[in-house]
Protein backbone atom coordinates (compact mmCIF):
# COMPACT_ATOMS: atom_id res chain seq x y z
CA UNK A 1 0.00 0.00 0.00
CA UNK A 2 1.16 3.58 -0.58
CA UNK A 3 0.51 6.07 1.64
CA UNK A 4 0.55 9.66 0.66
CA UNK A 5 1.45 12.90 2.94
CA UNK A 6 0.53 16.24 2.32
CA UNK A 7 1.76 19.03 5.18
CA UNK A 8 0.12 22.13 3.39
CA UNK A 9 -2.51 20.93 1.39
CA UNK A 10 -5.34 23.17 -0.40
CA UNK A 11 -7.79 23.77 -2.37
CA UNK A 12 -7.14 24.48 -6.25
CA UNK A 13 -9.55 26.86 -7.99
CA UNK A 14 -8.90 27.32 -11.15
CA UNK A 15 -10.76 30.01 -14.11
CA UNK A 16 -10.75 31.47 -17.06
CA UNK A 17 -10.58 35.26 -18.19
CA UNK A 18 -10.79 36.55 -21.64
CA UNK A 19 -7.76 38.91 -20.97
CA UNK A 20 -6.06 40.33 -18.40
CA UNK A 21 -6.00 43.71 -17.24
CA UNK A 22 -5.20 45.96 -14.86
CA UNK A 23 -7.81 47.97 -12.72
CA UNK A 24 -10.56 46.17 -14.75
CA UNK A 25 -13.23 44.08 -13.38
CA UNK A 26 -12.41 40.82 -15.11
CA UNK A 27 -15.23 38.23 -16.10
CA UNK A 28 -14.30 34.55 -15.04
CA UNK A 29 -16.25 31.50 -15.90
CA UNK A 30 -17.40 29.46 -13.14
CA UNK A 31 -14.57 28.42 -10.51
CA UNK A 32 -13.64 24.64 -11.00
CA UNK A 33 -12.35 22.63 -7.28
CA UNK A 34 -10.28 20.65 -6.70
CA UNK A 35 -8.48 18.67 -4.36
CA UNK A 36 -4.33 19.93 -4.24
CA UNK A 37 -1.44 19.86 -2.45
CA UNK A 38 1.52 17.56 -3.03
CA UNK A 39 0.96 14.42 -1.94
CA UNK A 40 -3.13 14.23 -2.69
CA UNK A 41 -1.73 15.48 -6.24
CA UNK A 42 -0.08 12.45 -6.41
CA UNK A 43 -2.51 9.92 -4.79
CA UNK A 44 -4.74 11.26 -7.34
CA UNK A 45 -2.45 10.27 -10.07
CA UNK A 46 -1.71 7.16 -9.19
CA UNK A 47 -5.19 6.32 -8.68
CA UNK A 48 -5.10 7.10 -12.73
CA UNK A 49 -2.78 4.10 -12.86
CA UNK A 50 -5.08 1.79 -10.74
CA UNK A 51 -2.99 1.82 -7.58
CA UNK A 52 -4.44 2.36 -4.24
CA UNK A 53 -3.01 5.06 -1.74
CA UNK A 54 -4.41 6.80 1.16
CA UNK A 55 -3.75 10.27 1.58
CA UNK A 56 -2.74 12.21 4.85
CA UNK A 57 -2.97 15.88 5.61
CA UNK A 58 -3.90 18.18 8.24
CA UNK A 59 -7.37 19.89 7.93
CA UNK A 60 -9.11 22.82 9.38
CA UNK A 61 -12.09 25.07 8.88
CA UNK A 62 -14.67 25.37 5.65
CA UNK A 63 -11.72 24.65 3.14
CA UNK A 64 -10.54 21.69 4.88
CA UNK A 65 -14.31 20.29 4.95
CA UNK A 66 -14.57 20.93 0.97
CA UNK A 67 -11.09 19.18 0.80
CA UNK A 68 -12.27 15.76 2.72
CA UNK A 69 -15.39 16.25 0.51
CA UNK A 70 -13.62 16.48 -2.59
CA UNK A 71 -11.70 13.03 -2.00
CA UNK A 72 -14.28 11.12 -0.87
CA UNK A 73 -16.02 12.61 -4.54
CA UNK A 74 -13.09 11.83 -6.32
CA UNK A 75 -13.13 8.35 -4.41
CA UNK A 76 -9.71 8.84 -2.77
CA UNK A 77 -9.37 7.46 0.87
CA UNK A 78 -7.87 9.38 3.45
CA UNK A 79 -6.76 10.27 6.70
CA UNK A 80 -7.22 14.00 7.73
CA UNK A 81 -6.14 15.76 11.20
CA UNK A 82 -7.80 18.81 12.48
CA UNK A 83 -5.52 21.80 12.45
CA UNK A 84 -8.53 24.42 13.75
CA UNK A 85 -6.97 26.67 11.41
CA UNK A 86 -8.47 27.10 7.91
CA UNK A 87 -6.62 24.61 5.49
CA UNK A 88 -5.37 27.29 2.24
CA UNK A 89 -6.39 27.62 -1.31
CA UNK A 90 -4.93 28.49 -4.21
CA UNK A 91 -6.26 30.41 -7.69
CA UNK A 92 -4.81 29.32 -11.12
CA UNK A 93 -6.25 31.92 -14.25
CA UNK A 94 -5.78 31.16 -17.61
CA UNK A 95 -6.36 34.12 -20.27
CA UNK A 96 -7.93 32.85 -23.21
CA UNK A 97 -6.60 35.36 -25.24
CA UNK A 98 -2.76 34.49 -24.76
CA UNK A 99 -3.51 30.81 -23.50
CA UNK A 100 -1.10 32.07 -20.79
CA UNK A 101 -2.00 30.47 -17.09
CA UNK A 102 -1.47 32.91 -14.23
CA UNK A 103 -0.78 30.65 -10.75
CA UNK A 104 -1.75 32.32 -7.46
CA UNK A 105 -0.56 30.44 -4.51
CA UNK A 106 -0.96 31.22 -0.82
CA UNK A 107 1.35 30.16 2.24
CA UNK A 108 -1.96 29.31 4.48
CA UNK A 109 -2.13 29.90 8.16
CA UNK A 110 0.42 28.83 10.58
CA UNK A 111 -0.46 25.25 11.76
CA UNK A 112 0.68 24.35 15.18
CA UNK A 113 3.61 21.63 15.38
CA UNK A 114 1.38 19.28 17.61
CA UNK A 115 -0.70 18.92 15.08
CA UNK A 116 1.56 17.63 12.12
CA UNK A 117 3.37 15.73 15.00
CA UNK A 118 0.05 13.79 15.45
CA UNK A 119 -0.37 13.17 11.82
CA UNK A 120 3.22 11.77 11.29
CA UNK A 121 2.62 9.54 14.76
CA UNK A 122 -0.98 8.47 12.97
CA UNK A 123 1.11 6.94 10.36
CA UNK A 124 2.07 3.95 12.68
CA UNK A 125 -1.19 2.36 12.35
CA UNK A 126 -0.72 1.91 8.73
CA UNK A 127 1.89 -0.91 6.79
CA UNK A 128 2.77 0.98 3.63
CA UNK A 129 5.46 0.04 1.35
CA UNK A 130 6.25 3.57 0.01
CA UNK A 131 5.58 6.94 2.16
CA UNK A 132 5.28 9.70 -0.65
CA UNK A 133 5.36 13.03 1.15
CA UNK A 134 5.45 15.84 -1.36
CA UNK A 135 4.99 19.73 -1.29
CA UNK A 136 5.70 22.66 1.15
CA UNK A 137 5.66 23.13 4.67
CA UNK A 138 3.07 25.14 6.55
CA UNK A 139 3.91 28.63 7.46
CA UNK A 140 6.13 28.41 11.22
CA UNK A 141 7.09 24.97 11.09
CA UNK A 142 10.44 23.90 11.49
CA UNK A 143 12.06 22.63 8.32
CA UNK A 144 13.24 18.89 10.12
CA UNK A 145 9.82 17.78 9.89
CA UNK A 146 10.36 15.94 6.69
CA UNK A 147 12.86 14.13 8.49
CA UNK A 148 10.57 13.35 11.14
CA UNK A 149 8.40 11.91 8.14
CA UNK A 150 11.71 10.02 6.54
CA UNK A 151 12.50 8.59 10.69
CA UNK A 152 9.26 7.47 11.08
CA UNK A 153 8.94 5.45 7.42
CA UNK A 154 12.05 3.65 7.79
CA UNK A 155 11.64 2.13 11.02
CA UNK A 156 7.76 0.92 9.61
CA UNK A 157 9.72 -0.60 6.75
CA UNK A 158 8.53 1.74 3.97
CA UNK A 159 11.01 3.26 1.61
CA UNK A 160 10.32 7.28 1.88
CA UNK A 161 10.20 9.39 -1.29
CA UNK A 162 10.57 12.66 -0.84
CA UNK A 163 9.48 16.41 -3.20
CA UNK A 164 9.77 19.08 -1.39
CA UNK A 165 12.16 22.35 -1.74
CA UNK A 166 14.34 25.10 0.09
CA UNK A 167 15.11 24.40 3.73
CA UNK A 168 12.84 21.71 4.31
CA UNK A 169 15.22 19.71 0.91
CA UNK A 170 18.54 20.97 2.37
CA UNK A 171 17.40 19.23 6.31
CA UNK A 172 17.49 15.94 4.71
CA UNK A 173 20.91 15.28 4.58
CA UNK A 174 21.91 12.56 6.70
CA UNK A 175 18.05 11.18 6.59
CA UNK A 176 18.38 9.04 4.20
CA UNK A 177 15.73 8.98 2.55
CA UNK A 178 14.67 6.66 -0.48
CA UNK A 179 14.15 9.04 -3.34
CA UNK A 180 14.50 12.84 -3.47
CA UNK A 181 13.49 14.74 -6.47
CA UNK A 182 15.33 18.28 -6.87
CA UNK A 183 15.28 20.47 -10.14
CA UNK A 184 18.53 20.81 -11.36
CA UNK A 185 18.56 24.59 -9.37
CA UNK A 186 17.67 22.85 -6.01
CA UNK A 187 20.59 19.94 -6.14
CA UNK A 188 23.11 23.16 -7.04
CA UNK A 189 21.90 23.95 -3.49
CA UNK A 190 22.52 20.57 -2.56
CA UNK A 191 25.96 20.87 -2.97
CA UNK A 192 27.44 23.90 -1.99
CA UNK A 193 25.83 26.20 -4.56
CA UNK A 194 27.67 25.71 -7.23
CA UNK A 195 26.50 26.04 -10.77
CA UNK A 196 25.89 22.94 -12.77
CA UNK A 197 24.73 21.92 -16.19
CA UNK A 198 22.68 18.93 -17.53
CA UNK A 199 26.01 17.04 -17.82
CA UNK A 200 27.10 17.92 -14.39
CA UNK A 201 23.63 16.14 -12.69
CA UNK A 202 25.43 12.34 -11.97
CA UNK A 203 28.19 13.54 -10.23
CA UNK A 204 26.15 16.42 -8.02
CA UNK A 205 23.50 13.56 -7.39
CA UNK A 206 26.14 10.96 -6.18
CA UNK A 207 27.65 13.42 -3.89
CA UNK A 208 24.34 13.95 -2.61
CA UNK A 209 23.78 10.17 -2.23
CA UNK A 210 27.09 9.64 -0.25
CA UNK A 211 25.40 12.77 2.24
CA UNK A 212 22.77 10.11 2.68
CA UNK A 213 20.00 12.78 1.66
CA UNK A 214 18.57 9.36 -0.29
CA UNK A 215 19.49 6.38 -2.25
CA UNK A 216 18.08 7.77 -5.57
CA UNK A 217 17.97 11.08 -6.72
CA UNK A 218 15.44 11.70 -9.83
CA UNK A 219 16.70 15.55 -10.91
CA UNK A 220 13.43 17.30 -13.31
CA UNK A 221 14.53 19.61 -15.71
CA UNK A 222 11.17 20.50 -17.17
CA UNK A 223 10.92 20.23 -21.14
CA UNK A 224 14.71 18.92 -21.20
CA UNK A 225 13.63 15.78 -19.78
CA UNK A 226 15.27 14.73 -15.97
CA UNK A 227 17.73 12.22 -14.76
CA UNK A 228 17.48 9.52 -12.09
CA UNK A 229 21.07 8.28 -10.35
CA UNK A 230 21.95 6.21 -7.54
CA UNK A 231 25.17 5.00 -6.30
CA UNK A 232 25.43 2.43 -9.17
CA UNK A 233 23.58 3.63 -11.77
CA UNK A 234 22.64 6.91 -14.15
CA UNK A 235 19.77 7.15 -17.12
CA UNK A 236 18.61 10.43 -18.76
CA UNK A 237 15.04 10.80 -19.92
CA UNK A 238 14.59 13.36 -23.18
CA UNK A 239 10.55 14.78 -22.44
CA UNK A 240 8.74 13.92 -25.35
CA UNK A 241 7.08 17.11 -27.45
CA UNK A 242 3.96 17.53 -26.36
CA UNK A 243 1.32 20.78 -26.85
CA UNK A 244 1.20 22.59 -23.18
CA UNK A 245 -1.58 24.14 -21.52
CA UNK A 246 -0.89 23.67 -18.07
CA UNK A 247 2.32 23.03 -15.79
CA UNK A 248 0.31 22.70 -12.48
CA UNK A 249 1.00 19.12 -10.72
CA UNK A 250 2.95 17.96 -13.30
CA UNK A 251 5.93 17.80 -10.95
CA UNK A 252 3.51 15.48 -8.56
CA UNK A 253 2.77 13.36 -12.09
CA UNK A 254 6.32 12.83 -12.66
CA UNK A 255 6.70 11.78 -8.96
CA UNK A 256 3.41 9.28 -9.28
CA UNK A 257 4.96 8.01 -12.20
CA UNK A 258 8.43 6.98 -10.57
CA UNK A 259 6.77 5.34 -7.83
CA UNK A 260 4.18 3.54 -9.84
CA UNK A 261 7.14 1.79 -11.84
CA UNK A 262 9.12 1.52 -8.11
CA UNK A 263 6.43 -0.77 -6.77
CA UNK A 264 5.97 -2.82 -9.54
CA UNK A 265 9.49 -3.41 -8.90
CA UNK A 266 10.37 -2.17 -12.09
CA UNK A 267 14.15 -1.34 -13.53
CA UNK A 268 15.21 2.44 -12.61
CA UNK A 269 15.34 3.43 -16.18
CA UNK A 270 11.84 2.66 -16.56
CA UNK A 271 10.68 4.68 -13.45
CA UNK A 272 12.33 7.49 -14.86
CA UNK A 273 11.08 7.23 -18.35
CA UNK A 274 7.40 6.66 -16.64
CA UNK A 275 8.08 9.55 -14.51
CA UNK A 276 8.57 11.85 -17.20
CA UNK A 277 5.89 10.49 -19.74
CA UNK A 278 2.86 11.09 -16.86
CA UNK A 279 4.74 14.62 -16.44
CA UNK A 280 4.68 15.37 -20.03
CA UNK A 281 1.10 14.10 -20.20
CA UNK A 282 -0.15 16.34 -17.26
CA UNK A 283 1.71 19.42 -19.06
CA UNK A 284 -1.56 18.37 -21.78
CA UNK A 285 -4.36 19.28 -19.82
CA UNK A 286 -5.76 22.17 -18.22
CA UNK A 287 -6.01 23.42 -14.45
CA UNK A 288 -5.19 20.48 -11.84
CA UNK A 289 -6.54 17.75 -13.86
CA UNK A 290 -3.24 16.13 -13.98
CA UNK A 291 -2.84 13.52 -16.54
CA UNK A 292 -5.01 11.21 -18.88
CA UNK A 293 -3.95 7.60 -18.39
CA UNK A 294 -3.79 6.80 -21.91
CA UNK A 295 -1.75 9.82 -22.78
CA UNK A 296 1.18 8.66 -20.25
CA UNK A 297 1.01 5.48 -21.41
CA UNK A 298 1.23 6.56 -25.15
CA UNK A 299 4.59 9.04 -23.90
CA UNK A 300 6.44 6.03 -22.13
CA UNK A 301 6.32 4.08 -24.80
CA UNK A 302 7.40 6.69 -27.42
CA UNK A 303 10.35 7.33 -24.72
CA UNK A 304 11.20 3.48 -24.65
CA UNK A 305 10.96 3.11 -28.55
CA UNK A 306 13.69 5.68 -28.18
CA UNK A 307 16.35 4.52 -25.63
Amino acid sequence: MILTVTLNPCIDKSSHAEVLKPDSKLRCTEVVHEPGGGGINVSKALKKLGLYTVAAFPSGGHNGDMLQSLLKKDGIDFHAVDTKVETRENWIVVENQSNDQYRFTFPGREVEAAAIEQLIEDLKAYAPTYVVASGSLPPGLPPYFYGLLVKTANALGAKCIVDTSGEALKALEGRNAYLIKPNIGELSSLIGGKRIDMRDVPTAAKQVIRNRFAELVAVSMGPDGAWIVSADEQHFVSAPQVPKRSTVGAGDSMVAGITYMLQKHATLDKAIAMGVACGSAATMNEGTQLFKPEDAERLYLQIRAGA
